[in-house]
């Protein structure tokens, strides 16, 4: 594909090019990836091919002359999934892919604050803290407040912070919330004395300040910060408003408020934001995670594209009928039905043990019977559990069947 050299622009291609874009989407794929200006919401089941149709969507309005790559931002919730889906544009587009911000939200937010931290009281190098460094901090606060860490736990209070911050709850919000105080932190007496949610309204408010004071910001400072700078700011919100007219986000139903926000600032005006995600995968409510944010994504959004992508390329119709049928069961969803062309495939084995050992000693004998008749290795099985206690009995069972 060729470029103006100065300004990065694609030169549109020919429609044949184009096409060769398309060639290989099913219908429901192509239909996501040629979608205009606007709203788009991508309900895509699990194998759909998400991926795919957001790394074909970014080429196509590249493609297309319709986004320059400079004004693409495509947000992933992980740095892996962030480098694959980089290297998969760059392998539609070529080197023009560098041009764009393909990352992480907080990986974006701290780029955005790299620039404009100063107008929030902080230094442009300002220091990011991982966990143990927030922990640290929350703990070198509760000592100031007096709060006995035997009695009040250091990692509960920073999560209780956390999952404020991930609600757009500022320390005073928290304390009035919480305490009926507009003013937390009131001294060590009370802090000390109070329940859970006056200790943490107090350390929020002491924990804010030495930040600020420290010019140092968690990660989810990340985005509170981001969000607070749009807000504040109408200058820096047109000016990035302007500067990523296209902007697509990977796993929409693992958003939590703050995320939420920060795309309302960013779209509000073009609206060209694209949206995929499954709220039947949606497993991130104990990290703050809003469901609700891709439930009622066509509402914030009433003139927005709904596609489905339901053709499942992992799966054999038998799994995906018993996934369908469990997932039907929850409610709030939007319906779908998730299918594939594998075929019916081997039927689905239950097995209901009345006891956890005899759980186990079923598991064990099924892995030697497919050892022994299906040629299959012992390291060819995977045993899922949902707790890391359940895995003692297999584990003894298994030495006790020799199984490595």
């Amino acid at each position: 594909m060729r470029t103006d050299a100065a300004h990065g622009a694609p030169i549109a291609p020919g429609a044949d090019q184009v096409e060769r874009l398309l060639a290989d989407l099913n219908p429901a794929q192509r239909e996501a990836v040629t979608h205009g200006e606007g709203p788009l919401l991508v309900l895509a089941g699990a194998g759909s091919g998400k991926t795919r149709v957001l790394t074909h969507r970014i080429a196509w309005l590249v493609a297309t002359a319709r986004a320059r790559p400079s004004e693409v931002l495509a947000i992933t919730f992980t740095n892996k999934a962030a480098d694959e889906m980089r290297e998969r544009v760059a392998s539609l587009v070529g080197g023009i892919s560098r041009l764009m911000w393909v990352m992480t939200f907080h990986s974006a937010c701290a780029r955005i604050l790299r620039v404009e931290a100063p107008r929030l009281g902080y230094k442009r190098a300002f220091t990011i803290y991982d966990a143990s460094d927030s922990l640290r901090m929350v703990k070198r606060c509760m000592g100031e407040l007096e709060i006995d860490p035997k009695r009040v736990s250091p990692r509960a209070v920073q999560a209780a912070i956390s999952s404020a911050k991930n609600q757009l709850v500022d320390a005073a919000d928290y304390s009035e919330a919480f305490t009926g105080r507009v003013a937390p932190g009131r001294g060590p007496e009370a802090a000390g004395r109070g329940g859970f949610e006056e200790a943490v309204a107090g350390v929020y408010a002491l924990y804010e300040r030495r930040m600020v004071e420290a010019s140092a910001m968690d990660f989810d400072d990340l985005l509170v910060r981001t969000v607070n700078l749009l807000e504040l700011f109408e200058d820096v919100r047109e000016k990035y408003r302007r500067a990523f007219r296209w902007v697509l986000v990977d796993e929409y139903q693992d958003t939590n408020r703050a995320q939420y926000r920060l795309l309302q600032l960013l779209c509000s005006e073009h609206r060209n934001l694209t949206v995929v995600g499954d709220e039947d995968q949606s497993v991130y409510g104990f990290r703050s995670a809003d469901i609700r944010n891709i439930l009622d994504f066509d509402r914030d959004f009433p003139d927005a594209s709904v596609v489905k992508l339901e053709q499942n390329y992992r799966s054999t119709q038998t799994i995906l009928n018993a996934a369908n049928a469990v997932i039907d069961r929850n409610p709030g969803r939007k319906p779908k039905r998730l299918w594939s062309e594998e075929g019916a495939g081997e039927q689905i084995v239950g097995y209901v043990a009345d006891t956890e050992h005899a759980e186990a000693d079923w598991v064990s004998r099924e892995i030697d019977r497919l050892y022994r008749t299906e040629d299959l290795r012992p390291g060819d099985v995977a045993v899922f559990y949902r707790t890391n206690a359940q895995s003692r009995v297999f584990e003894e069972v298994f030495i006790r069947f020799g199984l490595p």
